[in-house]
């Protein structure tokens, strides 16, 4: 069964979306890590500007979005508010999936009651993540449906990992990964692709048997890459970096969306789930890690391997107006992923400071 590009469009065009990103906060004179992130929100006094789990993190979150062009406007705000407070106490904000430089070796866990107990129950993890994902919200009619939208997703993850992989630099040096926050990230035990679950029950037994195995503290910690949001009716898909430009997170905010109008389109049409394993897909993520836009995985249509840009050529092929997208697409093209941006940005600075600095102008732009 075809399901026609018009069909897609349709199924897309309705849909509400938000996004939350992480940040990185870094002393301008020295490059490395502050632990400023309450002062800072508490400066602000904006609830759309919070608290992360470290000290040395921000979170933006945009209000309920038409459109990814809408939220682009919103995401810019957001980001010179916070670099603005960040400046105030002598700090820069950095769009990274990981810190560039060393983790600080100060606790630096949020003083917040649920942030504590994260440490007390997964301390010696939490001290080694430190990570910051871009987080889309997609809105859906029920959590039934939204069910079978994350099992759908399953084969699109790694693409969307791929396009955002923001993580190159760790530790002082270059880690060969694209996304090196994928690789700290899937430390947690509860990290994981969403399972090809039959109902909302279902999927509520599996966070249930996570929570109740010790693996998460409650709902909140269950990080499925892909999941259903426990505080808004929505699907949130979590397993990108994040956004090094304003319009790289536009560009993974406006796929997510049409790729979530692809799945509603697909079940309404009656079409049948292609299944792929849990050791595929995990594979296939792994490699988009590793390797980006180039890693290899499995078309969910034709069953060839292609890679990601291949991949992304598909989607375009079942949309009804590729326009928007396709141009978000060529311009990312024009300036290559984050990781690559990052990787010129380190081999040119002469120093973290320096990069840091560069980092910082990145995080501002929108290209």
């Amino acid at each position: 069964m075809v399901i026609t590009s018009e069909a897609v469009g349709a199924a897309t065009r309705t849909l509400t979306m938000g996004v939350e990103e992480e940040f990185l906060l870094v002393n301008r004179a020295g490059g490395d890590l502050s632990l400023c992130g309450p002062e800072i929100t508490g400066l602000l006094g904006d609830e759309r500007v919070k608290t992360e789990v470290m000290r040395y993190q921000l979170e933006t979150v945009t209000g309920v979005c038409g459109c990814p062009e809408e939220a682009g406007g919103q995401l810019l705000e957001l980001r010179r508010r916070a670099a603005a407070a960040a400046a105030e106490t002598g700090c820069l904000l950095l769009a990274s999936g990981v810190a560039p430089q060393r983790l600080p070796g100060e606790p630096a866990v949020t003083p917040d009651p649920r942030y504590r107990e994260l440490d007390r129950r997964f301390g010696r993890l939490l001290a080694r993540t430190g990570t910051c994902g871009c987080h889309v919200h997609v809105g859906i009619p029920s959590r039934e449906v939204g069910v079978q939208v994350l099992t759908r997703m399953r084969p699109w993850l790694a693409t969307l990992l791929a396009v955002s992989a923001n993580s190159p630099i760790a530790n002082g040096h270059d880690t060969g990964w694209e996304s090196t926050r994928y690789k700290r990230w899937t430390r947690w035990p509860s990290a994981m692709a969403p399972r090809v679950w039959r109902s909302a029950a279902d999927y509520d037994a599996a966070v249930c048997r996570l929570i109740r195995r010790g693996k998460a503290i409650d709902e909140r910690g269950v990080y499925f890459h892909a999941r259903l949001s426990c505080r808004y009716p929505t699907v949130e898909l979590r397993v990108m970096d994040t956004g090094l430009s304003i319009d790289d997170t536009v560009l993974v905010t406006g796929l997510a969306r049409t790729l979530v109008g692809l799945a509603l389109a697909e079940l309404r049409a009656g079409e049948p789930i292609r299944r792929i394993g849990d050791m595929r897909v995990a594979a296939a993520l792994n490699a988009a890690a590793r390797h980006g836009l180039g890693a290899l995985t499995r078309d969910p249509y034709t069953g060839r391997v292609v890679n990601h840009e291949r991949m992304l050529a598909t989607l375009l092929d079942r949309v009804a107006d590729p326009g928007p997208i396709a141009g978000l697409l060529q311009r990312f093209r024009e300036r290559g992923t984050g990781a690559a941006r990052q990787r010129a940005m380190w081999a040119a600075a002469g120093s973290p400071q320096e990069f840091a600095r560069m980092m910082a102008d990145a995080t501002l732009r929108r290209g």
